[in-house]
């Protein structure tokens, strides 16, 4: 089980902003913010953290679970009005499996950020 995600961010302020409004509709908001550009989100405690990168960034690709296909329609909506770039509306990805509804977009240090809804399925 993952408990937390850190990303290193070239620019901590316009991340923050992107992050927070992205996350919103998914219940993810600031819970800590213990250094100068250094962030923690969840909805119960934090498990994403953004910190200023410490040298190059590397570019990775993070999942988080909606609750339902409205949710992953208004982070895409968010995250886009937020300044994210789409990678993929919200939609099926039978792909995957047959109920794995999600949505992308690209942060703004170009990470590739989902939601998705397994819909009544567990695949995992």
């Amino acid at each position: 089980m993952i408990d937390h995600l850190k990303l290193h961010v070239a620019d901590p302020v316009l991340s923050r902003a992107f992050y927070v409004a992205a996350l919103a509709p998914l219940g993810y908001r600031v819970l800590l913010e213990p250094a100068p550009g250094v962030v923690g989100l969840g909805k119960d405690r934090p498990d994403l953290w953004l910190a200023p990168v410490e040298g190059e960034t590397t570019v990775c690709h993070i999942a988080f679970r909606a609750d339902s296909e409205h949710e992953v329609q208004r982070f895409h909506e968010a995250a886009t009005d937020a300044g994210g770039a789409d990678n993929g509306r919200p939609g099926l990805r039978p792909q995957y499996h047959q109920n794995y509804y999600s949505a992308f977009v690209h942060d703004p240090d170009g990470n590739n950020v989902e939601a998705v809804y397994h819909g009544l399925m567990q695949p995992y």
